[in-house]
């Protein structure tokens, strides 16, 4: 039950980001709050979203949710050393792998958003800061709920803060997923992560 609702909330913490970025680059904590915000609101009253259509789903998140993050160093962080002896061609099947696990894992998630809302703490970071933790809670029915984002600036044109992991009651997403993922990489190497990825999502695909 335990893991259940914590996946729900991962869920949730990644829905947040399914929202198209904004061109002018916005602090880190007013950033988290405005996404909060406009996805709940888009979670509430989207219907193919409240009926779990994973289809819908998948098209929103390949439209809105990875301009808001560094996926590339999300994967990489959960894949570990391995990743840096992957070929180009492994390292995008694990990205779209890992992606659809996420995705089909926890689509069914995204339809238990009520009456919850998002409460962003006060933001603990120096100016220059390139890497910050936003803290936020989210209250609805029951305890508070702790629900952190890690965000990093980017440089270049496409300036601004992406979200590359995401802390669910004190379970950060990418070091769960780390440990599994060790496991089958120490088994049958980088090949082998990609065919049991790509084993799992079929799997739940199969299951709905």
């Amino acid at each position: 039950m335990q893991r259940r609702f914590i996946g729900r909330l991962a869920a949730l913490c990644l829905a947040l980001t399914l929202v198209p970025a904004w061109a002018a680059p916005e602090a880190p904590d007013a950033l988290v709050r405005r996404l909060s915000t406009e996805i709940l609101e888009q979670l509430r009253s989207d219907p193919a979203v409240k009926n779990g259509n994973i289809d819908h789903i998948v098209a929103l998140v390949d439209k809105s949710v990875m301009p808001n993050v560094n996926f590339r160093r999300m994967t990489a962080a959960a894949v570990g050393p391995a990743w840096r002896q992957a070929t180009p061609d492994q390292q995008q099947r694990l990205q779209e792998g890992f992606k659809t696990l996420l995705v089909r894992t926890y689509s069914g998630a995204l339809a238990q958003v009520g009456d919850q809302t998002v409460v962003v703490k006060p933001l603990r970071a120096a100016p220059e800061d390139t890497d910050v933790l936003v803290r936020t809670e989210v209250r609805g029915r029951g305890d508070p709920v702790q629900l952190d984002y890690r965000l990093e600036k980017t440089p270049g044109d496409g300036a601004g803060w992406k979200i590359y992991n995401l802390n669910v009651l004190g379970v950060w997403l990418v070091e769960t997923y780390r440990s599994q993922f060790a496991q089958e990489i120490n088994a049958k190497g980088i090949d082998g992560l990609i065919d049991a990825l790509n084993a799992r999502n079929k799997n739940n695909a199969a299951k709905g």
